[in-house]
């Protein structure tokens, strides 16, 4: 279920994984699909339209109001779905006092797609101020609609000191350099207020030598930019993504019955490592549990780059179901180099699936 970067939002995406989500999601004789995402409709709708029955009803839950619209036009959901498919503004966290009126309780669900993370279709507008490559107001709010007093870009990079805004970027960036940039943020709003999103990434620029510009590669050995990890880090730390996500798949664990299916898609590390601690039952306020073979490499490492070590490994340890959850596939799936190579986006893409108990 990958992101696609041109075109309709939902055209070609994902269609690789769409016949696994088939075969683990429940088909005929489904009550509820639960599906609650920030990113896209994509994967929702490409399951509904395979998955769909008399008897299905689906409640989708976007954060953002513009997938609403989508999901209520005949363009992007078929015909023959159209009615059985609720959308529902709100957050994962908004959750609790918006289910009761749709008749949602605790084992009642079937099935939960949990779709995490930010959508081509936010990032392509530079209105939305998402994109480092696109100018725009630096505002990066999924729903500022709903919330104008919620803090945005703008006003982190300007009102946070100097410690706090390092702290952002090495907490949700996994950003190496965060003193130095920090400095360079805190330098360069002294002299002028920092509003746009070609302004912070010149500014980022900036405390680099111009050979280091384009010096780090992303998964498809492509240039990236060096402010990437810290747009990264503002967004996250501004819809606050990491806790709605622990809201949702807590949710997902509340409402699902036993034997329900639940299926997560993340785009980032930090996301899949909260998944993947979340369904082993872990304890997420305490430090990351490391096999033998990431205790070795800490010994050797920085913790920075073990953390981007961490970020290519697969899933090979076993046993470590929590008691919640039943994991039928230990590995974690990634998108094939076909699909990377027709979707770059989809490069850092991981889908999770797990039985509830």
């Amino acid at each position: 279920m990958a992101q696609k970067t041109e075109g309709s939002p939902c055209s070609g995406a994902g269609a690789e994984w769409l016949p696994h989500l088939v075969i683990f999601l429940p088909g005929v004789g489904v009550g509820y699909i639960f599906n609650a995402f920030c990113r896209a409709v994509c994967p929702f709708r490409a399951t509904v339209e395979t998955t769909c029955t008399v008897k299905n009803f689906k409640f989708s839950f976007p954060r953002d109001a513009c997938y609403v619209s989508l999901l209520n036009t005949t363009k992007h959901i078929t015909l023959n779905t159209l009615g059985q498919v609720k959308p529902v503004l709100g957050r994962f966290s908004e959750l609790d006092n918006l289910l009761p009126a749709l008749g949602l309780g605790p084992g009642r669900v079937d099935a939960a797609l949990l779709d995490a993370g930010c959508s081509s279709m936010q990032m392509d507008t530079a209105e939305r101020g998402f994109s480092l490559s696109k100018d725009g107001p630096l505002d990066m709010r999924m729903d500022g609609d709903r919330y104008p007093d919620m803090p945005c870009a703008t006003d982190v990079v300007n009102a946070l000191d100097q410690q706090a805004l390092a702290s952002v970027l090495a907490a949700y960036g996994e950003e190496r350099h965060t003193r130095k940039i920090a400095a360079a943020i805190a330098q360069a709003r002294s002299v002028y207020p920092i509003g746009r999103t070609l302004q912070l990434a010149s500014i980022v620029a900036g405390a680099f030598p111009a050979s280091a510009l384009f010096a780090r590669r992303d998964r498809l050995q492509r240039p990236s930019h060096v402010a990437t990890k810290t747009f990264q880090a503002l967004r996250i730390f501004v819809n606050d993504e990491l806790n709605e996500l622990h809201a949702g798949l807590y949710m997902a664990q509340t409402l699902l019955r036993p034997k329900g299916r639940l299926c997560v898609l993340t785009f980032h590390s930090l996301e899949d490592r909260l998944t993947k601690r979340f369904l082993r039952g872990e304890d997420l306020a305490a430090p990351p549990r490391l096999s033998i073979r990431q205790r070795a490499k800490a010994r050797r490492e920085a913790v920075e780059e073990e953390r981007e070590k961490e970020e290519e490994s697969e899933d090979e340890e076993k046993g470590l179901e929590g008691a919640y959850w039943v994991i039928p596939q230990k590995k974690v799936m990634k998108p094939s180099e076909e699909e990377v190579q027709e979707n770059p986006r989809a490069r850092s893409a991981k889908l999770r699936m797990a039985v509830r108990r």
